[in-house]
């Protein structure tokens, strides 16, 4: 997998509700109503991030959860960070 093109990676970002680029990864945070429901939101993903072999860089704090995604392997943003991206918009 290769990184996106500057070019690519602004289109995607124009499809991708939340999403900016943050010290070359793609970051987000998300709300929640509590705790449950971030941490239930964690979950939902990281079961997609285990059947994927992608997992993100997150944190969470009380109703918050802050991703970056970026594709180690490749040295950048790849497709796996956008498809994952746009999952967790839906689950959220």
């Amino acid at each position: 997998m290769t990184p996106l093109s500057l070019q690519d990676l602004e289109a995607e970002l124009k499809n991708l509700d939340g999403w900016t680029i943050e010290q070359g990864k793609l970051h987000r945070e998300f709300k929640f109503a509590s705790f449950v429901e971030a941490f239930g939101f964690m979950s939902s993903l990281a079961l997609v991030s285990e059947a994927n072999g992608h997992h993100p860089e997150w944190f969470n704090v009380y109703n918050r959860v802050t991703v970056d995604l970026t594709t180690h392997d490749a040295g950048g943003i790849t497709q796996k960070d956008i498809d994952w991206a746009k999952t967790a918009n839906k689950l959220a």
